[in-house]
C-alpha cells in the first residue's frame, strides 16, 4: 500500500517555480524485498540487529527534532563512501513504521545521486530531469511498497551543483515539500559535507543535520572541519558507521 492513499503530491506548472502547483496520485513501485536484503535496507521480515539499532537512532532523531518543531533533516557524511545514503534509507524506512509520521527522502546529492541505486535496477526520473524542466515533481516522485515512505530520486549528475542547490527553485520546492503536510518529516541525502561548498550552500533549507562518519577511515582532523563546517546549532548527533565492537553497522552519538 502507498503512503497515505489519496497523498497528493506537487507538479510544477512552469520551469522557473513551485507555486501554483498540481497535485497527482504518487506512483507505485513494488521492490522485491531480497534486494533489499542483498543491499542491507532493512525489511519488516528481517531478525537483524542493525533493525533494532535503526529504532534506536529513528528514536533518538524525532525526540530532537520534535522538541524544536523542526522536521527537515539532512543527511551528510564527512568523506564519500562513509554510508550516508544507506544510513537515510533505513532511517527513513524505520520513521515510516511510526504509524503517524510520514517520511519523504530526497536525492539531493547532485553530484553523485545514489539513491535510486540501492531500491531499483531501471532507471527513473530524478531532480536531474526537474532542474532541467524536462519532468514534473509528480511525474518524479514514487512509493517503493512501504507504507508511508515515498521517494524523490535523483539521476544524472549535475554540474554546477552548489549554485543548483541554492537557487529560488530548489528553495521554492523544499518549502513547498516540507509544508505540504504537517506530519510529514523530509530527509535529504546529501553531499559530503568536506567533498565541496554543496551542503553550505543548502544548509538554509534544513532545520539540522545528521552527520555520518566511518570507524577507522574518517581522521580527526575530517572530523573536527565537519563539525566546524556544519555548525553546533544544526547538528543534532552523528553516526559512526561501520563501527567495530559496537555493532557491524553503526553506533550513535
Amino acid at each position: 500500500m502507498s503512503p497515505g492513499r489519496g497523498d497528493r503530491e506537487p507538479s510544477r506548472s512552469a520551469p522557473i517555480k513551485t507555486r501554483d502547483v498540481v497535485y497527482q496520485q504518487t506512483r507505485g513501485i513494488e521492490i522485491d524485498p531480497r534486494r533489499l536484503r542483498e543491499r542491507r535496507i532493512i525489511t519488516p521480515s528481517m531478525h537483524d540487529p542493525a533493525e533494532a539499532a535503526y529504532k534506536v537512532l529513528r528514536t533518538t532523531v524525532l525526540q530532537k527534532m520534535r522538541a524544536n518543531g523542526w522536521n527537515t533533516l539532512g543527511v551528510t557524511g564527512a568523506r564519500q563512501g562513509n554510508g550516508k545514503t544507506l544510513t537515510t534509507i533505513n532511517l527513513a524506512i524505520s520513521l515510516a513504521r511510526e504509524m503517524n509520521q510520514t517520511v519523504l527522502v530526497a536525492d539531493f546529492d547532485l553530484c553523485h545521486p545514489a539513491l535510486a541505486r540501492y531500491l531499483v535496477d531501471e532507471r527513473v526520473p530524478g531532480m536531474s530531469d526537474y532542474l532541467r524542466g524536462e519532468r514534473s515533481i509528480s511525474e518524479i516522485l514514487f512509493n517503493p511498497g512501504i507504507e508511508r515512505l515515498v521517494i524523490l530520486p535523483g539521476n544524472e549528475p549535475m554540474a554546477d551543483s552548489s549554485e543548483k542547490l541554492s537557487s529560488p527553485l530548489v528553495r521554492d520546492l523544499v518549502g513547498e515539500l516540507k509544508t505540504r503536510y504537517p506530519d510529514r518529516f523530509v530527509l535529504f541525502d546529501l553531499p559530503p559535507v568536506l567533498a565541496g561548498d554543496d551542503v553550505m550552500a543548502f544548509a538554509p533549507n534544513v532545520d539540522a543535520f545528521l552527520l555520518v562518519v566511518e570507524d577507522g577511515v574518517t581522521t580527526k582532523e575530517d572530523l573536527r572541519r565537519a563539525y566546524e563546517t556544519l555548525g553546533a546549532t544544526k547538528l543534532i548527533g552523528t553516526v559512526l558507521n561501520k563501527a567495530q565492537g559496537v555493532h557491524e553497522t553503526y553506533a550513535y552519538t
